[in-house]
């Protein structure tokens, strides 16, 4: 099944006229490190753009500082350390964790982590868990089963080698959709043809996106987005085939107007809203 705008366009939730920013979900992001801060400024501007009410990025002092100067919208949250350490409080408020991009593997990392998705959990709350969070995960396989049923992993061909062992594409489904059925989570397959499987044996391939996307914080930005969707109220497989999508169409867009080559992550951010508009229309 392919993923095109006669499949999503029926999906699409609609905004009622008598409404705050309390009915369109709360998204808390863990994102970025000091050595690596962009990638929460980049997830933070995604999810910005997805159109969940409120987005709150929990980082260290840096990437705050770096994420409130770029996207003054988006409610903060500080960790003592240099990474990620501290689970946030008030998870209750949460509809949805996005975790991962910059993270790093430091000790503290993960076993923050661990706690985040054992907390994550028990209360029922959807992730998006990407990057060094499936990195970590593959480390540490244990935590696996404590992954959030309604979750979305999304890694790159690399992670997923690391998460799953497979040598042909065969092997490679069946190790896709055990991943699914263990964790009772969609996995999306990032690449060329970004692949989205789920619990049930489904499985959907995108229709935009192109090798110009193929750059630093790409990853990042689709996990904000998705994250977002997630927060929104979308069921993860609608929240995964709407981000990829979505994100695809921009690069698609950004492809057509500058090339392959000159473009950046962060001109992804500012093209999202041409997917949804095509959508929309």
């Amino acid at each position: 099944m392919t993923i095109d705008p006669a499949y999503l366009r029926p999906r699409l939730m609609r905004r009622a006229d008598e409404s705050h920013k309390g009915n369109y979900g709360h998204l808390l992001l863990v994102c970025g490190s000091q050595a690596m801060p962009g990638a929460a400024v980049l997830s933070t501007g995604a999810a910005l753009k997805s159109g969940c009410g409120l987005v709150t990025l929990h980082s260290c002092a840096y990437a705050v500082q770096a994420a409130v100067v770029n996207f003054p919208s988006a409610m903060l949250s500080e960790d003592p350390d240099s990474v990620f350490s501290l689970v946030p409080e008030g998870l209750d408020r949460f509809n949805a964790i996005a975790v991962g991009p910059g993270l790093g593997k430091a000790p503290q990392t993960a076993g923050a982590l661990a706690k985040l998705l054992m907390q994550a959990k028990e209360r029922e709350i959807p992730m998006v868990l990407d990057a060094d969070a499936l990195n970590i995960l593959a480390l540490r396989p244990g935590l696996q089963d404590c992954i959030p049923a309604g979750s979305v992993l999304t890694p790159h061909l690399g992670e997923l080698r690391r998460l799953v062992s497979f040598e042909t594409g065969q092997e490679k489904e069946e190790a896709v959709f055990s991943l699914c059925r263990r964790t009772g989570s969609v996995v999306v397959v990032k690449g060329f043809h970004t692949e989205v499987y789920c619990p049930d044996g489904r499985k959907y391939t995108n229709t935009t996106g192109n090798p110009g996307m193929a750059k630093g914080g790409s990853g990042d930005v689709l996990t904000g987005l998705t994250g977002g969707l997630l927060a929104r109220g979308y069921p993860a497989v609608d929240a995964a085939a709407l981000a990829v999508w979505i994100h695809g169409c921009a690069g698609d867009a950004l492809t057509e107007r500058c090339t392959t080559e000159a473009y950046d992550s962060r001109d992804l951010i500012g093209a999202l809203h041409l997917g949804f508009k095509a959508l929309s229309d």
